[in-house]
């Protein structure tokens, strides 16, 4: 990460999606920056992704201009040399918030103000840090950024408006002192002075209803950007470092391949090889080198006539780019689901292994994913409110553009790991949703659903999941747990993916949990080897035995969402919750009570006593 020339620290390329990506704040040891739009990165230090599935989607939500996924750049090596070509591969930051705060005098001004001086370390980035040179109580005194922002639900950050909280517009053009009173750091105690007009004013006044009197409206900044636009909204104070003041907008997919073409497949994934191939003797070449260094894996199993026969017919369009689906898991559950699921893919390989003893009537059968490769697209960010989980685009908070204009591509990750799919009976299913006890009870989760929406100021009676899900959620939820203790992982590494539709044209009933890591060699196989009929037996036995009694009942059993507009019933943090990185759904749509008899529901489960 550089501004200025100068590297100011280093994140991982998988923060720069998840966390730190285009309009972020990045809060580093001695300073902060703000990651820069798409525009000033570079592409050409970005590899490309190749996933049909995941760029349509994209394609759909920003548009046909969209042409490719990449990776944001990473050093290749661990310690280049900080002058050198590769010392200087990262992505562009701006300091911000743009003012500073010396640490012993109090002086608050603006980083340019000629003020302060940066102090750059080359070989040690994240010492970078500012100085106030002049300081009056301390030669070359350090300075911190100011921990203040204005943010607004319309995605603008901008720095705090810190000459109208004191002067309220007057045209005083002082100096300004920040200082402490008394002994806590409550906001109260925190207060700005001017060292010209001596007015002063405590910082509690840029919080809750005070704000409205004491803050100027938004100006529509995007800092990232260096752009300003109207802006309607009323912005509000947020703390440097604030977990709501970025969220990521992303889309998901696994990469499967396609049953009867492997070949298509593989000129798809490597596509950034072959799309300037103009004959076969140029392909030989690109081909014995793809082997050598294993840079496309199966690709060796073809000889170079049928590649280039490939090739042709992606070039006149008859390969994968028609691909257009709008449902991205619906593709994935037809692949797991299949009576011959692709074993020698080298991105996809599966195993088919019979349901665990005991579960036979609920579990249908269970695929072991040896390997997989999940892609992520980061396609845009929100502040303040997260994005919420709607069919409807107006309920979501506006969603701000990582690049200036247009873009040809966003950033991208694809990880590799490990699974277990687990494909559950369609009938016993649809015998348990038509019970009239579920139905009765799932109304009490459909009324804080209503609530929780109302709260929000959303459509009441729209995005409310089917019994299904909030059962097989909370299955999902309880096995993570079991395997955590089990396989080797973390929880907080295990994710998990539902597939829960009640549509008579497309029934899904399945739970696929998996770990992936961003090594090209994936995961160690320790989640597959619990996939295998005696240990999944067990593990469900153990997750439902924990899950009948939780250490919060009865007060966790007898929860009613309907009273509190929550989203979930009997589920809480001792018996059901998981890491949010884990979840899909926030740890929203959970009730245990679906899953196993609990102190207060005994006849809504789908695993009753014995089981």
């Amino acid at each position: 990460m550089s501004t200025n020339n100068h590297v100011v620290g280093q994140v991982r390329p998988s923060q720069l999606l998840w966390a730190y990506g285009p309009g972020s704040i990045v809060d580093l040891p001695n300073l902060s920056v703000v990651t820069m739009g798409l525009n000033k990165w570079d592409p050409n230090r970005c590899p490309p992704v190749e996933e049909a599935r995941l760029l349509a989607e994209v394609k759909r939500v920003l548009g046909p201009q969209v042409q490719r996924l990449r990776i944001p750049p990473f050093l290749q090596e661990d310690r280049p040399d900080p002058f050198s070509p590769e010392g200087r591969v990262g992505v562009p930051v701006s300091p911000f918030p743009r003012w500073l705060r010396c640490i012993k005098c109090g002086l608050l001004a603006e980083y340019d103000s000629g003020l302060f001086d940066l102090k750059s370390f080359p070989y040690r980035p994240e010492r970078t840090h500012f100085l106030h040179t002049h300081c009056d109580k301390g030669k070359h005194a350090d300075a911190v950024p100011a921990r203040f922002l204005l943010a607004c639900r319309n995605g603008h950050l901008d720095d705090f408006p810190w000459n109208w909280f004191i002067h309220g517009g007057t045209d005083c053009k002082g100096t300004f002192r920040f200082f402490e009173r008394g002994a806590s750091l409550q906001t109260e105690n925190l207060w700005v002075k001017c060292d010209t007009c001596d007015n002063a004013r405590s910082l509690v006044h840029a919080f809750g209803k005070d704000a409205v009197d004491n803050l100027p409206g938004c100006r529509g900044r995007h800092p990232h950007l260096d752009s300003f636009e109207d802006c309607t909204q009323e912005p509000r104070t947020i703390l440097l470092g604030a977990t709501n003041s970025w969220f990521p907008v992303t889309l998901s997919v696994l990469a499967i391949p396609l049953e009867k073409n492997q070949l298509s497949q593989l000129v798809l994934d490597g596509w950034e090889h072959f799309a300037d191939v103009d004959d076969e003797a140029e392909l030989r070449g690109i081909v014995k080198t793809l082997v050598k260094t294993s840079a496309l894996p199966g690709i060796n199993k073809w000889d170079v006539p049928s590649i280039w026969q490939a090739i042709e017919h992606r070039k006149a369009g008859k390969g994968l780019e028609v691909v257009s689906e709008g449902d991205i898991k619906g593709p994935e559950w037809d692949v797991l689901t299949s009576s011959s699921p692709p074993s020698d893919w080298p991105h996809f390989m599966s195993t088919t292994v019979a349901a665990p003893t005991g579960y036979e009537s609920q579990i249908k059968r269970v695929l072991l994913l040896e390997r997989l490769r999940e892609v992520n697209a980061l396609i845009g960010y929100t502040r303040v409110e997260a994005p919420e989980e709607t069919s409807d685009p107006d309920e979501r908070p506006p969603m701000a553009a990582l690049t200036r204009g247009t873009t040809e591509w966003v950033p991208a990750s694809e990880v590799h790991g490990e699974g277990i799919f687990i494909e559950f009976n369609e009938s016993a299913i649809k015998t348990w949703e038509q019970n009239a006890r579920v139905v009765e009870h799932d109304e009490a989760l459909f009324v804080g659903h209503q609530g929780w929406r109302n709260a929000r100021h959303l459509k009441p009676d729209i995005g409310f999941p089917p019994s299904r899900y909030t059962m097989l959620h909370t299955i999902a939820h309880l096995l993570v747990r079991e395997l955590a203790l089990e396989c080797g992982y973390n929880a907080a590494s295990i994710r998990e993916r539902v597939y829960a539709s009640s549509d008579p044209d497309a029934f899904m009933a399945g739970i696929l949990l998996y770990t992936a890591a961003a090594d090209s060699d994936g995961t160690l196989g320790g989640l597959v080897e619990l996939g295998k009929p005696d240990f999944l037996g067990r593990l469900l036995d153990q997750a439902i035995e924990r899950a009948s009694i939780c250490s919060s009942d009865p007060l966790c059993s007898e929860h009613d969402p309907s009273k509190d507009r929550s989203l979930h019933a009997a589920a809480c943090h001792s018996c059901t919750f998981v890491s949010e990185t884990s979840c899909e759904r926030g740890n929203r749509y959970l009730d245990r009570a679906l899953v196993v008899p609990t102190l207060r529901d005994t006849d809504v489960c789908l695993f009753g006593e014995g089981e």
